[in-house]
């Protein structure tokens, strides 16, 4: 028999990685300030965790602010900083009560410092939380993860702690800000762009995108399930053939 509207016929992949975009647009297309876009995306989060929770999901992962986000505006940043704080502040507790574990992966320099205290709390708090795992991306880019990597790993064999040989896919994985977390089965990018826009480069080597037109306000739990359906109704190889495949390449 069909799954309802709303379900799934299978069981969900164990990750699934977003990129949420389309906070300005659609704050534009309602002849609003984009403060107010980002506001409501905040509520989209909550309700795509809250689904994520639901559904099954192991792993969640947000972009939620790029590296290169710091070229906007000053005005703009100030206010995502808030919403950061707020969310952090005002959703911890009920992420605390559903099981879901919290973790921020992104450099923490150029952040103030009620931020990384508010980050290394939530993490804490939620540390033992086992039905959800989220991670949230901010002030993240992938390249500069691969090259901190890197770093660190030059500076493990300068110190004898590895030797060249030693440095394998695995092991160079280990030394990633995602070292733990499988790799995302699944990465959706909101609002109609079709670029991962420096965003966990290295883990969606084989990754399935699904790209979608809504913008990231409007994302809830139906386009959630609507986007997981569609990966699972690929046909992945990862560089193999599957017996249904014949000869295909």
């Amino acid at each position: 028999m069909p799954s309802a509207p709303g379900e799934l016929d299978r069981p969900p992949p164990r990750h699934v990685a977003i990129i949420m975009d389309g906070n300005g647009r659609w704050a534009s297309a309602r002849h609003m300030p984009r403060i107010m876009g980002h506001r409501a995306g905040v509520a989209a989060v909550r309700n795509v965790v809250r689904a994520a929770g639901d559904i099954g999901l192991e792993y969640l992962t947000l972009y939620s602010f790029s590296s290169e986000n710091w070229k906007r505006p000053r005005t703009e940043i100030n206010d995502l900083m808030g919403l950061l704080r707020f969310y952090l502040r005002d959703d911890l507790e009920e992420l605390h009560r559903n099981g879901v574990q919290i973790r921020v992966i992104g450099a923490k320099s150029q952040l103030e410092g009620d931020i990384v205290d508010l980050i290394e709390h939530a993490q804490k708090r939620t540390q033992d939380n086992t039905k959800l795992k989220l991670i949230v991306a901010f002030n993240y880019g992938g390249q500069d993860e691969i090259v901190e990597a890197a770093r660190r790993i030059a500076e493990d064999a300068a110190a004898g702690k590895i030797a060249p040989a030693d440095v394998t896919r695995d092991l160079f994985a280990s030394y990633l800000a995602t070292a733990g977390i499988p790799d995302p089965e699944i990465v959706i990018r909101t609002s109609g762009e079709q670029r991962l826009s420096n965003f966990l480069i290295w883990q969606s080597a084989y990754s399935e995108f699904v790209f979608t037109d809504t913008l990231w306000p409007d994302f809830g739990r139906a386009e959630l399930i609507a986007a997981i359906r569609e990966f699972q109704g690929r046909d992945r190889r990862f560089g193999g053939l599957t017996p249904a495949a014949g000869g295909r390449t």
